[in-house]
């Protein structure tokens, strides 16, 4: 584990009891990630991406939806503002590569893919806000050359909580959060919830 990027411990977070989530059942939720926190998550992850593809011309940034594509537009901010690049920026929904598509119902909610540009021969970094199981990156993937051959995919999350299903390893990540499976981990971003913090929710045993 990379020593730069740091790790969840109980010392380091705010935690409070939540009894509204099920009725018997109390739940903890611990504040992983300030506002503050994200900016310098986000900071680093811009940085990290330039330092191991330093030809812009050849970098996109792809968001997976919904909060995916919104931390993808920071990444991208970030590295303009740093490098002065103007690195092409898209979205993808895989909500129909989904693998447990049957599941979600009989109307899933499928939101527009917006991916103006070609992606072939370029090192495309696809974003998303939680790493847990590996198949929604699978998913995206499978979404990807749909739209064309990159030379390079590459994976940067806000979150790694573990628990792969897939070999599926991210090359950039805002933080390492030790969780048990059932465990709830959730992303808050300004654009989408008004404000930016990173919880997980835990069931208390009884």
């Amino acid at each position: 584990m990379d020593s730069r990027r740091p790790t969840y411990t109980r010392s380091s977070a705010t935690t409070f009891k939540d009894r509204s989530c099920e009725a018997g059942k109390e739940r903890r939720t611990t504040t992983l990630l300030s506002r503050d926190d994200i900016r310098r998550a986000i900071t680093r992850i811009a940085h990290e991406i330039v330092e191991r593809d330093q030809d812009l011309s050849l970098l996109a940034i792809i968001g997976i939806r919904a909060r995916g594509d919104v931390l993808a537009g920071r990444i991208r901010a970030a590295i303009q503002a740093n490098e002065g690049a103007d690195v092409p920026l898209g979205a993808i929904d895989i909500t129909l590569y989904r693998d447990d598509l049957t599941r979600v119902g009989y109307a899933p909610v499928v939101r527009e893919s917006a991916i103006p540009f070609s992606v072939d021969g370029r090192v495309v970094v696809l974003v998303d806000d939680v790493l847990f199981t590996g198949r929604t990156i699978r998913a995206a993937m499978d979404a990807l050359v749909d739209y064309g051959r990159p030379r390079a995919i590459r994976l940067a999350v806000l979150v790694d909580r573990g628990h792969r299903d897939l070999p599926i390893r991210a090359d950039f990540v805002g933080k390492n959060v030790p969780t048990a499976a059932g465990d709830d981990v959730r992303v808050h971003l300004a654009e989408v919830d008004g404000r930016d913090e990173v919880e997980v929710v835990t069931r208390v045993p009884a």
